[in-house]
């Protein structure tokens, strides 16, 4: 795989992924395409050595691993999550001429960059049908319906000096003018355009808006790639592309988390048993299943910032990556992250015997550090971890941007891994 044919194929994930379900279903596609086996939580499994599965759960996490008679296992662990702005359950408002909609931002929001957008909307909606069975089905407008108009500098002297964004009042989408808009029905009619009709009764839903904009690349020569929701389809991508690409007698896992925004603690995040319990089911025997666990090493990758050429002192002058320059070994001494010299030294021998190049983060001994799904399931499982990301500006915008080479080497090093 050329690194063309990579970003081509990254840039069409990250445009049918606008929510973790739909993440979630796309790579399940591309793992049923690669010959991977659909397991199902509530089935007895029976697990033949020599063959790849995948299993999801919540329809936004998602396992795949090939099953070998090896107990040193290479897992790569991403998130299928992005801050953005979800829909409350009763979101319509109708006042001052316009119908628009009550949000809740989810995760760190960048709230200022939502303004003035092109906005669709997606997710999953839970319905009855006439045989009284509840079902759920995604659904994507695939159109702007709404947008947040800013407020005119006439009406905000201050806006460019002292801007601030009430996550009550201002964030609100407007969607139209007809105050006869009805929500049910709207609903109804995505399910309509997805050939679902037998619906008696809606219920609950989890909706996002998202930017319409379609990743692309950017820069005199294609340097860069702008998109909504690389933090962390980007890892997703890697990693789901890593695991389709070794023998199936490699030993390799992939997981693909969500909730990783607001802290993985929930039966479908990184806090929750998911994955401690596909290991168990593979692994009945717990000697077997220990062995296991501290013979293999977890991956966590996740985004990393670049330093930002207009704000160069926010960060470590040291460790300050750059994009374009490699994978990012992120460290924090306070467990943030969980590289240890270990996990560290074996990614850099890989690396090094693969002529990719590395760099190192750590965040300012004066700002606060972010953390990722790393120690988390490094503290469930005891499993020897490294943090990596992949360089990237404006983290956490409706646009965040990356460098077009960087996802690529992570690739190489993830399969030079598991040889």
């Amino acid at each position: 795989m050329t690194k063309q044919d990579f970003n081509d194929g990254l840039l069409g994930f990250l445009d049918a992924s606008p929510t973790p379900f739909h993440a979630t279903a796309n790579m399940a596609g591309m793992f049923e395409n690669a010959g991977f086996i659909k397991l199902n939580e509530v089935d007895k499994w029976s697990l033949e050595e020599g063959r790849r599965y995948y299993v999801t759960r919540n329809d936004s996490s998602i396992i795949a691993f090939t099953c070998t008679n090896s107990k040193h296992y290479v897992m790569v662990g991403a998130h299928t999550d992005s801050p953005n702005l979800k829909l409350k359950p009763n979101p319509v408002i109708k006042e001052h001429g316009v119908v628009k909609f009550g949000v809740e931002q989810y995760g760190g929001v960048l709230l200022n960059t939502w303004f003035d957008r092109d906005l669709s909307i997606a997710g999953r909606v839970s319905y009855l049908n006439s045989n009284n069975i509840i079902k759920d089905a995604l659904i994507d407008a695939r159109k702007a319906i709404a947008t947040i108009p800013s407020l005119a500098i006439h009406l905000d002297r201050e806006a460019n000096s002292s801007k601030s964004v009430n996550a009550q009042t201002d964030i609100c989408p407007i969607s139209t003018c007809n105050s006869e808009f009805d929500f049910s029905a709207f609903l109804k009619n995505q399910l309509e355009m997805n050939k679902i009709e037998d619906v008696k009764e809606l219920y609950a839903s989890e909706l996002s808006f998202y930017d319409t904009q379609r990743a692309s690349f950017v820069g005199l020569h294609d340097e860069f790639i702008a998109s909504a929701r690389l933090d962390n389809l980007l890892s997703c991508y890697v990693g789901m592309l890593a695991i389709c690409t070794v023998d199936e007698s490699k030993p390799m896992l992939f997981i693909a988390s969500d909730h990783e925004e607001v802290g993985s603690g929930s039966a479908s995040g990184a806090g929750g048993s998911f994955l401690e319990s596909v290991l168990k089911r593979v692994y009945g025997d717990f000697e077997e299943y220990t062995q296991m666990i501290r013979s293999s090493i977890l991956i966590s990758a996740d985004n990393a910032h670049a330093i930002h050429p207009n704000f160069p002192a926010k960060h470590d002058s040291n460790h300050a990556p750059l994009i374009n320059k490699g994978s990012v070994v992120k460290v924090n001494s306070n467990q943030r992250y969980a590289s240890n010299s270990k996990t560290i030294s074996r990614f850099m021998n890989v690396a090094s015997s693969l002529n990719e190049p590395l760099q190192s983060f750590v965040t300012r001994g004066d700002m606060g550090c972010g953390t990722t799904i790393g120690p988390i399931t490094a503290t469930r499982l005891g499993i020897e971890t490294l943090d990596v990301g992949l360089p990237t500006y404006a983290m956490h915008s409706t646009r965040e941007l990356c460098g077009s080479d960087d996802a690529y080497s992570l690739f190489k090093i993830i399969l030079g891994l598991s040889d």
